[in-house]
């Protein structure tokens, strides 16, 4: 995995870039989340192809593990990609109502994400 770091109006942002999974638990993406957090970034992009395929089934938990880590430390993420969702309402809601806020977010492209991580 590297970290590519962005700088965007003083505040570091970090990407993360891997050919692998990088989130195939609970535990490695709190894991993860932890390790960027004492590295001082609290702007995250991951890429959605770097996590596990039902990360966001919300029923396995993952997602509601990792997230609420990202609550508890204060980082801001945002998923860049496109979400495979299969016609899950509930995916498709939780996705609407994450855009709606700034604490987790669902952007197409690293630009938008960054635009997004700026404010």
């Amino acid at each position: 995995m590297q970290i590519k770091v962005h700088s965007v109006k003083g505040t570091k942002i970090a990407e993360l870039l891997s050919n692998e999974i990088l989130i195939d638990t609970g535990d490695e993406g709190n894991a993860l989340l932890a390790d960027l957090y004492y590295q001082d970034f609290d702007k995250i992009i991951l890429h959605l192809k770097n996590i596990r395929v039902d990360f966001f089934d919300l029923t396995n938990g993952i997602a509601g593990d990792v997230l609420q880590t990202s609550s508890n430390f204060r980082l801001r993420l945002v998923f860049v990609g496109q979400p495979a969702i299969c016609g899950k309402q509930s995916l498709i809601d939780f996705i609407r109502e994450s855009n709606r806020g700034r604490q987790v977010n669902f952007l197409p492209t690293v630009e938008a994400a960054l635009a997004a991580l700026s404010n």
